[in-house]
């Protein structure tokens, strides 16, 4: 299909759909138009038609640091003061004293889908000092809400611990980067964060919880637009029609909706290190059964902890290809991995320890479909550990339908080496001058 005529289809669903899929738009004018149509055209653009590659790059690096760690066990061990870097990710930045001096070098560290996001590299140092939001049209210079309505990169930084409430959702802009090091920052007890039509954007190292819908109004995402805003969901973190998107090192708890949703076309999106606990809807990848643009969707989840207290999505899939890999899943209260409407699902290294409800010990949940339909999927399940009950039904062909020879595919590490790998994760306590 002719990109313009994507075009038209995304800009038609965008109207059409808006409603049921809560873009938040009250007034849908020029400006936003204009950011849908170049959303589109990102999409387009950073969409891999071979995204096994781009799994088997990660598994690769993986691989890597599996074989240092060997020939030199000290390099993991956290109480000989030595590097406590537990995979490739945290490796590339966290063995490094001066991360503090360079911390934009964090930007070259992503791997899966999401390894091109840039956020604010290139950008100046913004310091928030104020951890108010009190002013939705004309935020207050020193708060996060005005940091990131800045249209230039920016890499974001804390000046001091925080709790920050947010009064409305907070609309980020592009080339951004969130850097919690060295700060010890809540967003709580409000509004969430909404990536809409953007590119280029990392949310590294916070603390995001019991998180709320609002109202909405008249609230500025840019310095030079101010618009009319319907409700928010309650998510904790909404990706709406963005790409090159990196979450790594979150804690998320207790939102009203989703703690993270991708929807409406997003892609090249990786989410890592996350520490996620005590909700109902984990991890949300495409929001509607008509909206096929979503098949463009690429996610990769990888080295994250699903602790106890989460009941499903872990994340559920629609249409689009989601990478799993060497996560740690701890007694879910539904089902881990879900999906419909015929997504890919390519589980690698992953450790699934069910809870004792016996209704429960399937990892896997095809929604919306009949038993042969589902037989059809790609689901795949490979170097997978499965505990207390737990199992994963398998289908599909994914040597057929994906396009690559098993004999071409490198492991990741193997599940049983999760709980090492998955060690450090959520936000981390980090001090500069020091290996965080």
């Amino acid at each position: 299909m002719e990109l313009a005529g994507l075009r038209l289809i995304f800009l038609f669903s965008f109207a059409t759909l808006m409603p049921c899929l809560s873009a938040h738009i009250a007034e849908v004018n020029e400006v936003w138009r204009r950011r849908a149509e170049e959303a589109m055209q990102t999409t387009e653009q950073y969409y891999d038609p071979n995204p096994v590659a781009v799994a088997n790059h990660l598994n690769m690096k993986v691989q890597d640091l599996s074989k240092q760690a060997i020939a030199k066990r000290g390099l993991l061990n956290a109480e000989s003061g030595q590097c406590a870097a537990t995979n490739p990710i945290d490796k590339c930045w966290r063995c490094k004293e001066n991360w503090a001096e360079d911390r934009q070098a964090l930007a070259g560290c992503a791997l899966g889908f999401g390894s091109k996001a840039t956020g604010g590299k290139g950008g100046k140092i913004y310091e928030v000092t104020d951890p108010s939001d009190n002013d939705m049209e004309n935020p207050k210079v020193g708060t996060l809400r005005h940091a990131v309505i800045q249209k230039e990169p920016l890499w974001i930084i804390f000046a001091k611990d925080m709790n920050i409430k947010l009064q409305q959702e907070l609309i980020v802009q592009g080339s951004k980067t969130i850097d919690g090091r060295g700060a010890k920052v809540h967003i709580a007890n409000g509004a969430g964060i909404m990536l809409q039509f953007v590119k280029n954007v990392i949310i590294h190292g916070i603390h995001i919880h019991n998180i709320s819908p609002c109202s909405g109004g008249m609230i500025r995402d840019s310095v030079d637009h101010v618009g009319k805003r319907g409700q928010s969901d309650g998510d904790a973190v909404s990706i709406f029609g963005s790409s090159n998107i990196w979450l790594d090192h979150l804690t998320l708890s207790q939102a009203h909706d989703g703690l993270i949703d991708a929807i409406q076309a997003s892609t090249a999106i990786t989410i890592s290190n996350c520490h996620l606990s005590n909700h109902d809807k984990a991890i949300l990848l495409g929001a509607s059964d008509t909206f096929t643009e979503d098949k463009k969707m690429q996610v990769t989840v990888a080295f994250n902890r699903f602790d106890k207290g989460l009941v499903q999505r872990m994340p559920c899939v629609r249409f689009g290809f989601a990478h799993v890999v060497n996560n740690d899943y701890n007694q879910w209260e539904m089902y881990a991995i879900g999906g419909l409407q015929g997504p890919t699902i390519l589980s690698q290294g992953n450790r699934f320890f069910a809870s004792n409800n016996q209704n429960a010990k399937e990892v896997t949940k095809r929604m919306n479909c009949s038993p042969e339909e589902g037989k059809s999927w790609i689901w795949r399940s490979e170097g997978d550990v499965l505990l207390n009950g737990a199992y994963f039904n398998s289908s599909g062909d994914p040597k057929k339908q994906i396009q690559y020879q098993m004999d071409d595919v490198i492991k990741p590490e193997s599940g049983t080496e999760v709980e090492r790998i998955t060690k450090f994760a959520g936000a981390l306590v980090c001090k500069p001058g020091q290996e965080c």
